[in-house]
């Protein structure tokens, strides 16, 4: 289990078991004779508990609980060293492949759900055909007791079978017993064999999605021009995460996605997506859905059904030098890699929504609406600057043309990521710094801001003359020698 901070997992968390399968007498005696050895007892206790979070009869998904029940079923203490130490037994069950460890995220509640995922022990057959494992377990127990072990599994045939030299096979088969009576195709039969355990099987692995292919099939209008590259959508995984993360992105749900894949103009010839069509009348349902007075009743009413996912979900390590420090309203509530996290996989609509405790100015929407779908910023380089105009502790007016401002002049140097976005505001803030110092009477703040500026002064110093006082009278003998030399010169002349 690859876990960076030990409280990422901790007895708080919950947690859910899910098992296909009932482990056997064979299945027994093999996980005591193999691999215990290996893993440890603490490992093999572990995964006894975790069997039994559900019923021996039965297979599925457990209810989510608490880990603190594992670790008092364990018998180890609640504190750091207990952490490690469960974190070590689930590492060894992963590395025998009895164990598969997958962590779930929930944007609105910041809550993270561990799902643990068993896997059932190999076949005596099966073990010793694992070059790996079997020199493993003899590195534990030695070879004399590996070669017994193996002996006890396997034995030997009973001697009068070496008599019979001729074997030949008489099962029968299946078309010679059995008749299944022609007929149509059911379109209902075929979409429940699309739901059925079998497919579910096949997308455990993968994250949870908010728009399943299945669904928008069963909405999907059967008359529709459409309807042919809706169903070719479930081969094309990456159009899926698209509309997925779109959905995700504007608070989209089924009905709303198949009305906008319904419209003309949606699918080229070949049947691939018009993306920017189809994110602009996303953006489109989006802004009327706003205006709705019961928006925020239905919101807070499906709650916890509001669980999308984002593309790419692999987490990203963020170097250091590039964390963006909180802002000071954030930071009782969030941490610092949780919220830098948030900037580069949250979309800019509710990364906009965290700032303001109601429903988001129209202005303000506006705005970034013009950056995305007009400038065609990345969502992550928005969001820093959604992170950089709230965070300016300066008297500035947050202005439409203050914001567009900066967008222009990010999109102007080429700003396309957000490392060089982070870079970008960073020098903006020491510049703002150094103006700030210049304007209260700072001399080196004021030469680091013309030199940042240009080089130099356009114009050169001027000398200005100072009045030092009144001045002393001439005497007779001075103003006659003026005088003199007065004449002197306009003679020469």
């Amino acid at each position: 289990m690859r876990v960076s901070n030990l409280m990422e997992f901790t007895e708080n968390h919950r947690f859910i078991v899910r098992r296909d399968f009932a482990l056997s007498g064979l299945d027994r005696k093999a996980l005591v004779g193999f691999y215990q050895p290996m893993a440890g007892a603490v490992s093999a206790a572990f995964y006894q508990l975790l069997y039994h979070q559900i019923a021996e009869d039965a297979s599925g998904i457990s209810t989510p609980e608490s880990q603190r029940k594992l670790f008092l079923g364990l018998g180890i203490e609640l504190n750091a060293g207990g952490r490690q130490a469960v974190v070590e037994a689930a590492s060894r069950l992963e590395a025998i492949g009895l164990l598969q460890v997958y962590r779930h995220h929930n944007p609105l509640s910041e809550e993270t759900l561990y799902e643990y995922a068993l896997i059932a022990p190999l076949s005596p057959a099966e073990f010793f055909a694992s070059e790996h494992l079997t020199l493993l377990l003899c590195d534990k127990i030695g070879k004399s007791a590996l070669l017994e072990l193996r002996d006890g599994f396997a034995p030997e045939p009973p001697p009068e079978l070496a008599r019979f030299v001729n074997r030949e096979e008489a099962t029968v088969h299946f078309s010679e017993i059995f008749r299944i009576s022609p007929g149509l195709v059911d379109p209902e039969l075929e979409a429940g064999w699309s739901e059925s355990a079998v497919a579910k099987e096949q997308k455990a692995s993968q994250p949870a999605e908010r728009i399943r292919h299945s669904e928008m099939l069963l909405r999907f209008p059967r008359g529709s021009a459409n309807r042919v590259f809706v169903e070719r959508l479930n081969r094309a995984p990456q159009a899926m995460a698209q509309i997925n993360y779109l959905a995700y992105k504007y608070d989209l749900e089924v009905p709303e996605i198949c009305r906008l894949l319904d419209e003309d103009g949606m699918f080229r010839h070949d049947g691939t997506l018009q993306w920017d069509d189809l994110q602009h009348r996303a953006n489109l349902m989006y802004r009327q859905d706003r205006k709705r007075a019961e928006e925020r009743e239905r919101f807070l009413a499906r709650g916890d059904e509001r669980t999308g996912s984002l593309t790419g979900d692999e987490s990203v390590a963020i170097p250091p030098s590039l964390l963006l420090d909180i802002p000071e309203r954030f930071q009782e509530s969030i941490a610092v890699e949780r919220y830098n996290e948030m900037l580069r996989r949250e979309p800019y609509t509710r990364m906009l929504a965290r700032f303001f405790p109601g429903e988001v100015p129209d202005n303000f929407v506006r705005v970034f609406e013009r950056i995305d779908l007009s400038y065609k910023l990345p969502e992550p380089v928005i969001n820093v600057l959604i992170h950089y105009v709230f965070s300016l502790g300066r008297a500035q007016r947050l202005t439409k043309s203050f914001v567009d401002a900066i967008a222009s002049n990010m999109l102007a140097k080429g700003i396309d990521t957000i490392e060089k976005a982070i870079l970008y505001i960073r020098e903006q803030e020491k510049l703002n710094e150094a103006l700030d110092r210049k304007n209260r009477g700072d001399d080196s703040a004021r030469a680091a801001v013309s030199g940042g500026r240009g080089g130099g002064r356009r114009k050169p110093a001027m000398s200005v003359v100072k009045d030092s006082g009144t001045a002393d009278e001439v005497t007779p003998e001075e103003l006659e020698r003026m005088l003199a030399r007065a004449r002197e010169r306009k003679s020469k002349k």
